[in-house]
C-alpha cells in the first residue's frame, strides 16, 4: 500500500479505500476524501467519485453552475441570464435544465418536478460554492438510492460543518462584483454554527442589455455533536433578479441587424427566490432528514420574436410558485451471512410538492396580455429501497438493490378560458403511477491498485403532472393524448479503475467505462408551449476515459474524454443536442511557498440540432485560468475566463423564428447564445 499512499498524499488527492474480507459482522471501508473514490468495495462502477473542497478552491468558476463540470464528461452552459438554471450535457443527454440528472444538497432534492420552465429544472444559483465540503457524483442508473431523474446519473452536495472565517471581495470586467463573508461561531462545547453571506452584481458584456444581476445568498448551519449522534440544522435563502440576453438568430448577426452580443428583445429576464430549512440527524446506523423548500420563479423569454404574434411579439412569462416538503430515512446494518461479510441498507424517501401556480402567460415588455395555461398542482412521491453488499470472496463483492417508487398527481386548472378562447377546465384531473427498479453490480478487486466493475440497472424519470391529465392542447384546442407518468430507462456499464505501473508511476490513475442506456420514450412537457411533445424511444452508447497524473508533490495533470452516440430506436435518427465528443484537461498546482492555480481547456464537439443530422452546432474550445498566492491570512487570485477570447457559443438550437421584416411563416435558423468573452476577475480574501 505504500505506493498507493504516496499517490494520494497531496492537496488534490485521489481517494482510495482499504478492504478486507472478514468473518466479523462488518465490511472494512476506509475512505480518503479527494478527487475520485477508487479501489473500494462500496463502489458500483468507476463512474462515481467525490470532489473535495480543495479542488473547488483551485479551479476558476465563471458561474455557480460550473461546479457540476467536476463530473467527468459534464458540460455546463447558459442560454439566458445569470439567474436562470444552466444547461447541462452528459452521456448523450441535452439535459436541458436538469431532466435525467438528479441533484441534491444535504439530502434536499434540487430538481423541480412539474416546473414552469421544464421537468427536472435544476437551478444551482442558491449555492455558495465556498460552503460546499464535497460533491459526490454517480453516473448511470445503477444506484439504489437514486430514483427519479436517474438516467444519466446524480450528484450530491454536502455543506460544511465547520469553516475558517473569511471576507472575500471579487471585482471583474463588465461590472462584476462579488462579496462573500463566512464566519463560524462556537455555540457550545459540542455545537458550531457556520454562517455565510454572498452578494453578486453583474452587468454583462451585452450590447443593449444591462444584465443587472442582483444575487443574494444567505447560509447558516448549526452542527451539534450529541452523545452518539450528530444533528445538523441548516437554513438557506436566495434572492435574485436579472435581465437576459437570450439566444439570438444567426441570420440577425450575419446581416448586421445586431452584433453577436446583441438582443432581439432586450426586455426579457427574471426573478427567483428560494428558502429552505433542513434537519439532518444521524448515528452509526441511521440517517434521517426532513426539509421544507419555498421556491418562486417569474421568467420572461422570447425565442421566436414575431412568429406567432406579429403585432405584440411572442414574449411569454413562465410562473412557478411552490412549497416542497420531504425527507429521507436510511438504516444500515453489517452482519455475517454464512460466514461472508455483508451489509444491507433499508431506505425510504418522500416528497410533496404543493404548487400554488405553474403558469404560462403571453406578455409584452413583461406585461401580461393573456393566459395560455395556469394550474395548481399537488404532486406526491414515496419510495422504498433495499440495498445489499456481499463479500463473495476476498476480492469479489456483489451489490444488489430493489427499489419501489409511487407518484400521485392532482392538477387543477386555474385559467378557465384562455387567451385562445379554449376552455381548459377539462385538463384538471388526477393520475398516479408506480414502478419497480432492479439494480445489480459486481466489483472485483484484482489488486490493491486495480478494480474491475460490471453494473446493470433500471431507472426512470417522471413526466410533468400536467401532461398526465391533459385533454385539450392550450394553443390549438385539439384533443391530445396523455403521457405516461413514469418512463423507464435501462442501462449497463463495464469499467475499471486503478493505477498504471504503480511501482514506477504511483501517481498515475486511470479509469475507463463502456456504457449503454435505453429510454422507453423521450416524452417531455414543453413549458414554452404549454403542451406535451412525444418522441420515440432512444438508445445511447458511450465510452469514457479519465486520467490523473501526479507529476510531483506540487503539480497534477488530468484529462477526461467522453464519447457518446445517441439515436432514436425506431428511426435510428440523431437525438438533437447530444454531444458526441467532450474533452476536458488541465494542470493544477499548489506549492509550499503559497502559489496555486490551474489552467483548464474544455472542448465539446459538433452535435446535431435536428434528427437528420444535416444541421449541426459548431465545435468549440475554451481556456480558463486561475493564478493565486496565499499567506497565513491573505489570499489573492486572478481568474481569466475565456483566456483566448474564443468566439465559442454556449448553446445552439435550430428552429423557426420571425423578425419584423420577414414573411409570416418565419425562417428556420440556428439560434445561439455566445460564451462570455475574455474576462478578468481579481479576488482578495482575508482569513481569520
Amino acid at each position: 500500500m505504500k505506493y498507493l499512499a504516496a499517490s494520494i498524499a497531496f492537496a488534490l488527492a485521489l481517494p482510495t479505500s482499504v478492504y478486507a474480507h472478514q468473518s466479523s459482522s462488518q465490511i472494512e471501508s476506509i475512505n480518503v476524501v479527494g478527487r475520485q473514490v477508487i479501489l473500494s468495495p462500496d463502489n458500483i462502477s468507476s463512474s462515481q467519485g467525490v470532489v473535495s473542497k480543495q479542488e473547488f478552491e483551485l479551479r476558476p468558476l465563471s458561474r455557480t453552475g460550473d461546479i457540476l463540470e467536476f463530473v467527468p464528461g459534464m458540460v455546463v452552459t447558459q442560454h439566458s441570464g445569470s439567474g436562470k438554471a444552466n444547461q447541462y450535457f452528459l452521456r448523450g443527454f441535452n439535459l436541458d435544465h436538469g431532466t435525467d440528472f438528479a441533484t441534491s444538497i444535504d439530502g434536499m432534492p434540487v430538481n423541480m418536478v412539474t416546473h414552469g420552465h421544464g421537468q427536472g429544472y435544476t437551478d444551482l444559483n442558491f449555492i455558495i460554492p465556498e460552503t460546499i465540503a464535497t460533491m459526490t457524483f454517480k453516473k448511470g442508473n445503477y444506484y439504489g438510492e437514486i430514483g427519479d431523474f436517474s438516467g444519466a446519473g446524480a450528484s450530491e452536495f454536502t455543506t460544511l460543518n465547520n469553516a475558517n472565517s473569511q471576507i472575500k471581495l471579487t471585482l471583474g470586467q463588465d461590472q462584476y462584483q462579488r462579496f462573500l463573508a463566512v464566519h463560524p461561531v462556537q455555540v457550545s462545547d459540542n455545537s458550531v454554527l457556520v454562517a455565510a453571506a454572498e452578494h453578486q452584481k453583474f452587468a454583462g458584456p451585452w450590447t443593449d442589455v444591462d444584465e443587472d444581476t442582483q444575487k443574494t445568498n444567505l447560509f447558516a448551519k448549526l452542527t451539534s455533536q450529541l452523545a452518539d449522534s450528530q444533528l445538523d440544522v441548516s437554513l438557506m435563502h436566495y434572492d435574485n433578479s436579472w435581465n437576459s440576453a437570450d439566444q439570438i438568430p444567426q441570420r440577425a448577426v450575419a446581416n448586421g441587424l445586431i452584433d453577436k452580443y446583441g438582443s432581439i428583445d432586450p426586455s426579457v429576464g427574471g426573478k427567483s427566490k428560494r428558502t429552505s430549512i433542513n434537519l439532518v440527524w444521524q448515528n452509526e446506523h441511521i440517517k434521517f432528514n426532513q426539509y421544507w423548500v419555498r421556491s418562486e420563479l417569474n421568467l420572461w423569454s422570447n425565442f421566436t420574436y414575431f412568429l406567432d404574434d406579429p403585432v405584440n411579439g411572442d414574449q411569454f412569462e413562465q410562473v412557478d410558485k411552490r412549497d416542497i416538503f420531504g425527507g429521507n430515512l436510511t438504516y444500515t446494518e453489517a452482519f455475517d451471512l454464512f460466514g461472508f461479510a455483508s451489509e444491507q441498507t433499508f431506505g425510504a424517501q418522500w416528497r410533496y410538492d404543493d404548487i400554488d401556480e405553474v403558469g404560462l402567460y403571453h406578455t409584452q415588455q413583461r406585461k401580461r396580455l393573456g393566459v395560455t395555461r395556469s394550474d395548481a398542482v399537488k404532486q406526491a412521491s414515496a419510495s422504498l429501497y433495499w440495498k445489499n453488499k456481499l463479500a463473495l470472496t476476498r476480492k469479489l463483492t456483489s451489490h444488489l438493490a430493489v427499489r419501489y417508487d409511487n407518484q400521485q398527481f392532482e392538477v387543477a386548472d386555474l385559467a378557465g378560458v384562455n387567451r385562445f378562447n379554449y376552455d381548459l377546465s377539462a385538463n384538471s384531473g388526477k393520475n398516479s403511477d408506480d414502478i419497480w427498479s432492479l439494480k445489480t453490480s459486481l466489483n472485483y478487486q484484482q489488486s490493491e491498485f486495480l478494480n474491475w466493475y460490471m453494473a446493470i440497472g433500471q431507472g426512470f424519470h417522471s413526466n410533468d403532472a400536467r401532461g398526465t391529465t391533459i385533454k385539450i392542447d392550450p394553443q390549438s384546442g385539439e384533443q391530445i393524448d396523455q403521457v405516461d407518468p413514469l418512463v423507464r430507462s435501462v442501462g449497463w456499464e463495464a469499467s475499471f479503475s486503478g493505477f498504471i505501473l504503480p511501482e514506477k508511476l504511483s501517481g498515475w490513475h486511470v479509469s475507463a467505462a463502456v456504457w449503454a442506456l435505453q429510454l422507453d420514450s423521450e416524452l417531455l412537457f414543453v413549458g414554452d408551449a404549454g403542451n406535451t411533445e412525444v418522441s420515440d424511444a432512444s438508445k445511447r452508447n458511450g465510452l469514457e476515459i479519465t486520467s490523473y497524473y501526479q507529476i510531483n508533490p506540487n503539480w497534477q495533470f488530468d484529462v477526461e474524454y467522453a464519447y457518446t452516440d445517441a439515436r432514436f430506436q425506431g428511426s435510428n435518427q440523431y437525438v438533437p443536442g447530444a454531444i458526441k465528443h467532450v474533452v476536458q484537461a488541465g494542470i493544477t498546482t499548489k506549492t509550499a511557498q503559497g502559489w496555486f492555480g490551474s489552467l483548464r481547456v474544455r472542448y465539446f464537439g459538433k452535435r446535431p440540432l435536428e434528427e437528420q443530422g444535416d444541421v449541426n452546432a459548431d465545435a468549440s474550445t475554451t481556456l480558463n485560468m486561475r493564478l493565486g498566492y496565499e499567506t497565513n491570512h491573505w489570499q489573492y487570485h486572478l481568474d481569466l475566463i475565456n483566456l483566448t477570447d474564443s468566439s465559442a457559443r454556449d448553446i445552439e438550437y435550430f428552429y423557426p423564428s420571425r423578425l419584423t421584416a420577414e414573411a409570416d411563416e418565419g425562417v428556420e435558423d440556428i439560434h445561439y447564445h455566445p460564451a462570455l468573452p475574455f474576462s478578468a476577475r481579481l479576488s482578495a480574501s482575508y482569513r481569520f
